[in-house]
């Protein structure tokens, strides 16, 4: 009987949980292999910040695809080819003397125990929303001229919107009811179907934008991640259109000479499979 790699993996993943000790063994591992690429691999031993900058944005892209398939072997790999970048930077690092992992570790360490004084000192919440509201006020506290600060500015435009919207909130500024917002969507809409009607196209590109960013505010209140589901959307589009491609093929047939009705049908099927 075929040996499914895929299972056992699986199965290694959930029964399989490590100790502290070999946990600690085996960063300590990934450490001492990163000492040794640096100094033997002529690939290794040239890169810099700037060079590891757009490898680690496609790390992270491929991480989000396997979450998004739910395929937790990939998320795994992803995971240590992210953990791989860490360390590269942090190594990068100590070699200027700026900083070392440990350095890494431990801010982020004191920064997660004072931004939760509900479990590190005597605060109390009710909620994941006042958890929330008290992390962006001690953000400011910290000396942040703003609570939109921590947005980086190379954000995809759809998960920025998300970002600042969740920010915004955090600090009160924020509707009090979903309807509201739903609302507030369809005043957007209107607007934008004023602009059409007037043929303006640089009103119509401001209100197109007002509309996605009402949009995206909405899906906060439905508790839908925008970036997600339309990603979702786009992997179904793929592959109903791939279907509709091979379908054509099968008939030898360009889906250029295929006519509308032709196309929806077989997209129809594709929808039920």
């Amino acid at each position: 009987m075929p040996c499914d790699h895929n299972a056992i993996d699986l199965l290694k993943y959930f029964f399989k949980m490590n100790t502290r000790q070999e946990q600690l063994k085996a960063f300590d591992r990934l450490l001492t292999i990163m000492d040794e690429l640096r100094t033997q691999c002529p690939w290794d031993k040239k890169q810099t910040m700037q060079t590891l900058r757009h490898l680690t944005i496609e790390e992270t892209y491929e991480l989000g695809d396997a979450i998004l398939d739910n395929d937790l072997v990939e998320v795994k790999k992803e995971l240590g080819d992210l953990l791989l970048h860490i360390v590269f930077y942090a190594k990068i690092g100590s070699e200027t003397k700026d900083f070392d992992i440990a350095d890494v570790a431990n801010e982020i360490c004191e920064k997660l125990i004072s931004r939760h004084p509900h479990i590190y000192g005597d605060v109390v919440v009710a909620d994941e929303e006042e958890v929330k509201q008290n992390w962006e006020r001690l953000k400011l506290k910290e000396g942040k001229d703003s609570v939109l600060e921590g947005v980086p500015k190379s954000l995809p435009a759809l998960v920025k919107a998300s970002r600042i919207q969740d920010k915004v909130a955090g600090v009160g500024f924020d509707w009090e009811e979903p309807h509201q917002v739903f609302e507030k969507v369809q005043e957007e809409l209107a607007e934008l179907q004023v602009e059409i009607e007037a043929n303006d196209q640089e009103k119509i590109e401001d209100e197109f934008g007002d509309v996605l960013f009402s949009m995206i505010n909405y899906a906060r209140f439905l508790k839908v991640d925008p970036e997600n589901a339309l990603e979702r959307t786009n992997k179904k589009f793929i592959k109903r259109f791939q279907f509709l491609e091979k379908k054509a093929k099968e008939m030898g047939k360009d889906l250029q000479d295929m006519s509308l009705a032709e196309m929806d049908l077989y997209w129809e099927e594709a929808k039920r499979l």
